[in-house]
């Protein structure tokens, strides 16, 4: 990836790297390089480099595409001869592409024939387009001089294959359809204006026929002279289409050493040997979404027919909605359809666990249809016949099969594969290949703005992997589209997809970019916890810091307890942690999950584990905020709030830093939670005090807050707050500022539509009025 401008030397490395292994070559780079040498001083050195990159970039692309008539084959082509006009790929090139068009000569091998017998508008018809391909091939005859001799130039400059001898051999042989299509073009005419009534011309019959024999035999001769310089054709067996697949390195194991046992199998039958435990070919496949389960079981399929295990490689895909019925007897049937369908291949059941549903009532057939289809898998009937292959997640497919013993036995371990989350760089790879297979080219700049929209993603195990990077792709290709003008466009906007494109929309729509640190610095009061965030972002700073240079870092503890008197600012710090913490580039989301003892503790034993992991899915990414945390350590027989804690507990190590969690609560019960829970106290090292605002403080936050919302106290109503909001400050903190502030916006609502509205103007809708406060006061006096 070029972070920075290459040295000349380094372009020369990489050019010999490529060149003695094809795959180094990226398109991307190419491009980018070409840029800087055009901004470089012109050298005999910086034109050679320019000519070989874009010579390779023909190469690659012609490979790919495999059209003559690709205008970027063609511009890149031309600019590599123009910087350099010895530059043997971008001649070779030339060739392969004129052979292209060889290959495409518009003359059939067969003539529909004239038959004397013909009605007489048949015969006028076919000598109608007998002149028409005569007419074409003279239109295209300039044409093919030309690329004849443009090839007696290229050939100079290329060594192998031996082009000069195919090239003098097309030459003559396509000097050999001139004669008989001038006679075809002539006579033809002739014969098509003869074709009265019943006369016609018999001499101008031979001479057609002739001609169109001796065309016929040219073009066998043609072909065949082409046919050894046919682009190869490359069949992959099912293993070498998976060795070719992006990572997957652990799967592409197990197959390749079921696929050697498969082999050994077979041979041993071949010669002889009894079996008297067949092997078997189900297989159970787990993954998260994405992951490429039914492109593999499609793969296996394919492995077993090549090895002669299964008729057919066909893969028959059904899913609970196919197999499960709504009555009695319908599942059943449904099922075994389904089997006798795959006969002969594979049977692929995604997510197969959905058979098997928890608390499954009576009416719910799923059971019905696993039993078919185990009885199936050992009946004499079928056993043998077909496979079957289970997929799904990891942790439902094994819950099921736990719950499914008659199932699992069906499936030996080695037949068990697991395909993991691929990783970033892999998913950059694939991204790559979905941009090149839509005949785009990712930029270098456009990689980081990439990883970026891929890391925003991996936050839980609904990552769909292959699946969401091709989405991100398709997205960019779309905001490319959507954002080019046509009246100004070069080719590289139809075919570079650039950082901006990957740029996620609701980070180009965004308007709140404020530093999440000056915000907490705007906030009335809370000096403590003021200290307490700063030190801790500062803390993830350092650390980042040290890990790009190399420097043993310190684990990020980011939890915190926030304790504190309601309305002292908590759940608005949590925000604003979040997202210090997410600009800082440590959480993926940076969004709170305000949660209480309600929406994670349960009625019943099993549910509170449920409901708690539901919420931290929801949290991933970002912060989980548990109000009044405390209510979680309630003693009793039936409480299951210890329960939530200690899933709580579990969870944070399993998701680590990808989540960040608060307790929030008055000081005295949070220090007891801990002192109760000491697994609590070892994950919960950072304690932020949040301390009742003054009565200073609460004035300045209820000015602050009316300048928000639009209102302002006149200079009486200013001096004023002094009698409504106490010296010592109020035990509702800010929530009682909030609660006064709307008070006084509903008197002095009340006081307007007393007064005649015609004459009102902005600013005594903005103003609150001593006159609003003496109600306010009278109201709780």
């Amino acid at each position: 990836m070029m972070k920075e401008k290459w040295t000349i030397d380094q372009i020369e490395k990489w050019l010999i790297q490529v060149d003695e292994d094809a795959k180094q070559f990226q398109e991307a780079t190419a491009l980018q390089l070409i840029k800087q040498l055009k901004e470089e001083e012109a050298t005999q050195q910086t034109d050679a480099m320019t000519s070989e990159l874009y010579a390779r970039l023909a190469a690659k692309r012609m490979e790919r595409v495999e059209s003559a008539h690709d205008h970027l084959v063609m511009e890149w082509m031309n600019q590599a001869i123009s910087f350099n006009p010895t530059n043997e790929i971008a001649h070779t090139v030339r060739l392969k592409k004129i052979l292209m068009e060889c290959r495409q000569l518009p003359i059939p091998t067969k003539f529909p024939p004239i038959r004397e017998t013909d009605h007489g508008s048949a015969k006028k018809k076919t000598a109608e387009l007998y002149h028409e391909l005569a007419t074409q091939f003279f239109e295209l005859d300039e044409k093919m001089l030309d690329h004849f001799s443009d090839a007696e130039q290229s050939i100079k400059y290329t060594k192998e294959p031996p082009y000069e001898s195919l090239i003098l051999t097309l030459q003559q042989t396509y000097a050999a359809f001139r004669e008989p299509f001038s006679v075809i073009e002539s006579a033809t005419k002739e014969y098509a204006n003869s074709l009265t009534g019943i006369y016609y011309s018999a001499a101008q019959f031979k001479q057609i026929h002739h001609a169109v024999l001796q065309i016929e035999s040219a073009k066998k001769e043609w072909e065949s002279q082409l046919e050894s310089f046919a682009p190869e054709k490359k069949s992959q067996t099912a293993l070498e289409e998976l060795d070719s697949m992006i990572g997957l390195e652990d799967v592409k194991k197990r197959i390749a050493k079921l696929y050697q046992f498969l082999q050994y199998q077979k041979a041993r039958k071949e010669q002889g040997f009894r079996f008297k435990d067949e092997l078997s070919l189900h297989m159970i496949l787990t993954g998260n979404p994405g992951t490429g389960k039914t492109r593999l079981a499609r793969l296996i399929a394919t492995i077993y027919h090549e090895l002669g295990l299964l008729e057919r490689p066909e893969v028959y895909e059904v899913d609970r909605s196919q197999l499960v019925g709504g009555y009695i007897g319908q599942t059943e049937e449904q099922t075994t359809q389904a089997i006798e369908r795959a006969l002969g291949g594979v049977l692929f059941i995604d997510e197969a666990y959905s058979l098997k549903r928890a608390g499954q009532t009576t009416q719910d057939y799923g059971q019905a249809a696993i039993d078919t289809l185990v009885s199936a898998m050992t009946s004499e009937k079928y056993q043998g016949k077909f496979a079957v292959i289970l997929a799904g997640y990891p942790v439902e497919m094994r819950n099921f099969l736990r719950a499914n013993p008659g199932l699992r036995s069906r499936f030996p371990d080695q037949n068990h594969v697991h395909i993991e989350n691929y990783s970033t760089s892999e998913l950059i790879e694939m991204a790559k290949q979905v941009a090149i297979d839509n005949d785009y080219v990712i930029t270098e700049g456009a990689i980081a703005t990439l990883k970026e929209r891929i890391e925003q993603q991996q936050v839980d195990e609904s990552f769909g992997n292959g699946r969401t990077v091709k989405n991100i792709v398709l997205d960019a290709i779309f905001q490319k589209g959507a954002s080019v003008s046509l009246d100004q466009a070069n080719s590289n906007d139809f075919l570079l997809l650039e950082a901006w494109d990957f740029e996620a929309k609701e980070k180009n729509e965004s308007v709140d970019e404020a530093n999440p640190i000056e915000q907490l610095d705007e906030l009335v009061g809370l000096s403590d916890a003021k200290k307490e965030i700063e030190r801790l972002t500062s803390f993830v700073k350092v650390q980042q810091l040290r890990r790009d240079h190399d420097l043993e870092t310190s684990p990020l503890e980011l939890h915190a307890i926030f304790s504190g008197n309601p309305g002292t600012g908590k759940t608005t710090v949590a925000r604003i942690y979040a997202k210090a913490l997410h600009q800082l580039g440590l959480l993926k989301r940076g969004h709170v999950v305000e949660v209480s003892r309600a929406d994670l503790v349960a009625g019943y034993v099993g549910q509170t584990a449920i409901k708690t992991k539901e919420k931290i899915v929801d949290a991933l990414g970002g912060v989980l905020f548990i109000d009044e945390a405390y209510s979680l350590s309630s003693s009793g027989e039936n409480d299951f709030g210890k329960e939530a804690l200690a899933t709580i507990v579990q969870e944070m190590t399993i998701h680590k830093e990808n989540l960040v969690i608060i307790m929030a609560g008055y000081k005295d019960e949070m220090q007891q939670l801990l002192s109760i829970n000491p697994g609590l106290r070892s994950r919960f090292k950072n304690t932020v005090p949040f301390r009742d605002f003054t009565g200073d403080q609460l004035r300045e936050m209820m000015t602050m807050r009316a300048d928000q919302l639009g209102y302002t106290f006149e200079g009486d109503a200013q001096a004023m707050l002094h009698t409504i909001v106490p010296s010592e400050g109020h035990p509702g903190n800010g929530r009682y500022v909030a609660g006064l502030l709307d008070s006084l916006i509903q008197a002095q609502a009340s006081r307007l539509m007393e007064e005649d509205t015609r004459q009102m103007n902005k600013e005594m809708l903005q103003t609150i009025t001593r006159e609003d406060i003496d109600v306010v006061q009278n109201m709780e006096g």
